[in-house]
C-alpha cells in the first residue's frame, strides 16, 4: 500500500465525521500496525545477534549506500529501534573538513570503525567517493579511479582479523518512486529537512548515477566483500528482507526456529544478478534503468 499521510493544510473540517477520510485513516493505521507486528520478531532475532557479537568480540560493520531517498535511513531506524545503544553505533559523516581532504579518503571513515562486540552501521560510506562525489564535482578523475583500484584491497585487510563481519547494501528506487518521495518532501513541512541540494539534482543526473552504479557494482564486488542490492520501492518489504540478510550473515545461538529466514530474491539481489539486468536493460533501451 502506498503510504497515506495527511498534508496538515488539507485536513477536512469534517474529520471526525467525513466517513471516506475515516475509512482512509484506519486501512492507513491497519496496514502500519500489520507491518510493525511483522518485523517485530525480527527485531528480537537482532537483539540475540548482539549479544553473540558481543559474547564473541566479533565486529560488524554494515555500509548502507544507494540513491537519495532510497530508504537507507528509514532501514536502519527499525533495525536499531530495540537494540542496546551501548553497543552500536550509527555512522553519517557530513563533508570532509580541509584537513580530511589532505589525507588518505577512507581514514575518516576507518576512525568510526567497531570496537570489539559493536556494530556500526554507515549511513552512507566510504562508496561516496564511487559514485556522489565524482558526479557532483567533490573529487577529481583521478581520485575517483584511485579510489576503485584500491578499495577492495582495503576491505580485504578489514576482515582479515577473521572477527570483523562487512556487509555491503545498496537501496535502489525507481525514478518514478524517487519523485514521489521527493515531492512529498517539498510538501510536508515534518520532513523538508530532508531535502538536500545533492535531492533537487538526483532526478536530473538520474543516469549519471546509473552509469556509476554499474561501474561500482562490476569492480567493487568481491568473493568476500560482496554487494547486496535491496529493491526498495516498497519500504516495509525492504527493511524486513534487509534485516533478514543481515541475520542470515552470523550463526548465533537461540534463533527463532518458528521465523522464515528465507530472502526474497526479487527484493534483494545479488551483484553480479544486477549486473546481468543492467546489461540486459541498456540492450533493450539504449542505457541502464535504475
Amino acid at each position: 500500500m502506498k503510504d497515506f499521510y495527511i498534508n496538515l493544510k488539507k485536513l477536512p473540517k469534517d474529520y471526525k465525521t467525513n466517513k471516506e477520510f475515516r475509512k482512509k485513516i484506519h486501512e492507513h493505521s491497519l496496514q502500519r500496525y500489520i507491518e510493525k507486528v511483522e518485523l517485530m520478531p525480527y527485531q528480537a532475532e537482532l537483539i540475540k545477534l548482539q549479544d553473540h557479537i558481543e559474547k564473541y568480540k566479533k565486529k560488524m560493520i554494515i555500509l548502507f549506500d544507494g540513491r537519495d531517498a532510497s530508504g537507507k535511513g528509514g532501514t536502519i531506524r527499525r533495525m536499531t529501534r530495540y537494540m542496546n545503544e551501548k553497543h552500536y553505533r550509527v555512522v553519517a559523516l557530513g563533508r570532509p573538513s580541509s584537513s580530511q581532504k589532505t589525507e588518505l579518503h577512507i581514514k575518516r571513515y576507518i576512525e568510526h570503525f567497531p570496537h570489539a562486540g559493536e556494530i556500526v552501521l554507515f549511513d552512507r560510506s566510504w562508496y561516496n567517493r564511487a559514485m556522489v562525489e565524482p558526479i557532483l564535482g567533490f573529487c577529481s578523475q583521478s581520485q575517483y579511479h584511485k579510489f576503485l583500484k584500491h578499495v577492495n584491497s582495503y576491505e580485504k585487510t578489514f576482515i582479515e582479523d577473521e572477527k570483523t563481519i562487512l556487509i555491503k547494501l545498496y537501496f535502489s528506487v525507481s525514478k518514478e518512486e524517487q519523485n514521489s518521495r521527493f515531492e512529498r518532501r517539498r510538501n510536508d513541512p515534518l520532513r523538508q529537512w530532508k531535502l538536500s541540494e545533492a535531492d533537487l539534482q538526483a532526478q536530473e543526473l538520474w543516469d549519471e548515477f546509473t552509469e556509476k552504479k554499474y561501474q561500482m557494482l562490476t569492480k567493487t564486488s568481491t568473493e568476500y566483500a560482496p554487494w547486496y542490492i535491496i529493491r526498495s520501492d516498497d519500504k516495509h518489504q525492504a527493511r524486513r528482507q534487509t534485516i533478514k540478510l543481515i541475520l542470515n550473515a552470523v550463526r548465533y545461538r537461540n534463533r527463532n526456529k518458528k521465523l522464515n529466514f528465507k530472502i526474497d530474491p526479487k527484493t534483494v539481489i545479488t551483484a553480479d544478478r544486477e549486473i546481468k539486468i543492467m546489461k540486459k536493460d541498456r540492450k533493450k533501451h539504449g542505457k541502464f534503468i535504475r
